[in-house]
């Protein structure tokens, strides 16, 4: 059956090359509006400037950064019109982390020279906003053959993008102080519900799809690409992801304090920085709580646990599991006992709220399997949205990658064996994410992304 469907869709036509302006200007629009609705929970100056993560930049580059980067890769480079502000396009240019994870915090009183006012930021931002809305209007955006423009890749990397960014913007603004921001009318997590129990689902063995063939796609990004597919042998997985109740048993047991359920340069990790239990849990005289966005949140059981890919696999260890490869996930999630594929868990249909907790309709998660509508064709459940699952498969190129030409450093500078991928999605990652070909990642001891996870063993 799947090597019928492989067949048929090296069959089948390219997609068109024609665009809807009218529905790429409102895509823009709503990203420029959900972008500034994330600022617009700062209270004062000192959390615009403020360094929440010591591996990213402060809170002010991101403001600067996202219609800088549209501006500069569509309208700047792509079609090759003049600049607004050159210093600015330069300083708010690139957002990458550190090199390394030891790098030191900066120091706040150079680092705040560096950045201009807030007002500075905005007016260069609208200005860049206008010059963007009028190349989605009436730029020559779509030539077939062009190396940024063909198929109007330029255009999809600056929409993504944003979109990408406003789960960085989600997680580093939880790191803020709960007094520097504004608490949204009617907020109320959703925390009620026991964990679910432990339970193990056998996935027949089949072949996986990974990747897609750019010319069939809309848009993909070149780690995405070019399609492929991987027999992967019998496995059963955990129909839940790991809750933080699940987690809370490997620490009782003196989990962190094991070296043996560690990789070498996680123990280290472990021990430089005396890490004890998720960045997302903090414990006073009255027990332990869950770091909310808003608030402190008395800590809820049946919530998926958000770990560092360090800890996940230390968990795993210490079951006598593991985690999933990127093959195996895409299996379980997309496969079928019939030996077909879905481009949801779910099927067909797009995703909503009735699958998962997803495209920002959420500042939590939810209770793990709160969302039966979602679950695979093997009874999986919550493998999309409710937060990003880590896999054991090292980030790097599928066989024929080429970098993309519209933001050639995208994935290459992190094929470096230190990255794992993610797959699924988080409450804060947006639906035009959602897709089956998608792919994150993150260095193995990075605690502070919607990352969780599941175990998986093997079948005899």
């Amino acid at each position: 059956m799947l090597r019928r469907m492989e067949a048929e869709r090296a069959l089948r036509p390219e997609i068109s090359s024609s665009i809807d302006r009218a529905a790429l200007i409102a895509w823009y629009r709503r990203n420029r509006e959900r972008s500034s609705a994330l600022f617009d929970l700062l209270i004062d100056e000192g959390a615009y400037y403020s360094h929440p993560i010591p591996l990213r930049h402060p809170v002010v580059f991101y403001e600067g950064h996202v219609p800088a980067f549209s501006f500069n890769t569509l309208v700047k480079t792509a079609l090759g019109a003049a600049s607004i502000e050159p210093e600015l396009e330069a300083l708010f240019a690139r957002g990458i982390d550190p090199p390394t994870e030891q790098s030191p915090a900066p120091d706040p009183e150079p680092n705040r020279e560096r950045w201009p006012s807030r007002a500075v930021v905005q007016q260069f931002a609208r200005a860049a906003d206008a010059r963007v809305i009028d190349a989605l209007t009436h730029g020559d955006i779509d030539r077939p053959g062009h190396p940024l423009l063909d198929r109007a890749e330029a255009v999809f990397v600056i929409l993504e993008h944003e979109a990408m960014h406003q789960e960085t913007l989600h997680y580093m603004l939880h790191r803020l102080p709960w007094d520097q921001k504004r608490r949204p009318p009617g907020y109320r997590p959703r925390i009620e519900g026991a964990a679910p129990r432990s339970t193990w689902i056998e996935i027949a063995p089949g072949r996986a799809t990974l990747g897609v063939d750019r010319r069939s796609a809309r848009f993909a990004w070149d780690n995405e690409c070019p399609h492929f597919s991987e027999h992967v042998r019998a496995f059963a997985m955990e129909r839940h992801n790991v809750t933080n109740a699940a987690f809370m048993e490997f620490i009782d047991a003196g989990g962190y304090r094991e070296r043996r359920f560690w990789h070498p340069d996680d123990w280290n990790w472990v021990q430089r920085e005396g890490i004890r239990h998720p960045l997302f849990w903090e414990r006073d005289a009255g027990g332990w709580s869950w770091r909310g966005m808003f608030e402190p949140i008395a800590l809820p059981p049946a919530w998926p646990v958000y770990v560092s890919h360090a800890e996940a696999q230390a968990y795993a260890r210490w079951r006598g599991a593991r985690l999933a490869t990127e093959a195996e996930f895409q299996r379980a999630a997309y496969g079928t006992p019939e030996g077909d594929e879905r481009p949801f868990p779910w099927g067909d249909a797009p995703p909503d709220a009735r699958h998962g907790v997803l495209d920002f309709t959420s500042w939590d998660p939810a209770p793990a399997g709160s969302h039966p509508e979602g679950r695979s064709a093997w009874g999986v459940e919550d493998l999309v949205g409710n937060g990003w699952e880590w896999t054991s498969t090292p980030f790097g190129p599928f066989p024929g990658f080429r970098a993309m030409a519209a933001y050639p450093e995208y994935s290459v500078d992190f094929f470096d064996g230190d990255h794992f991928v993610m797959k699924g999605g988080s409450p804060a990652t947006a639906r035009e994410l959602l897709r089956p070909t998608f792919r994150n990642w993150f260095r193995a001891r990075y605690p502070y992304a919607y990352a969780t996870f599941r175990c998986v063993k093997d079948l005899a």
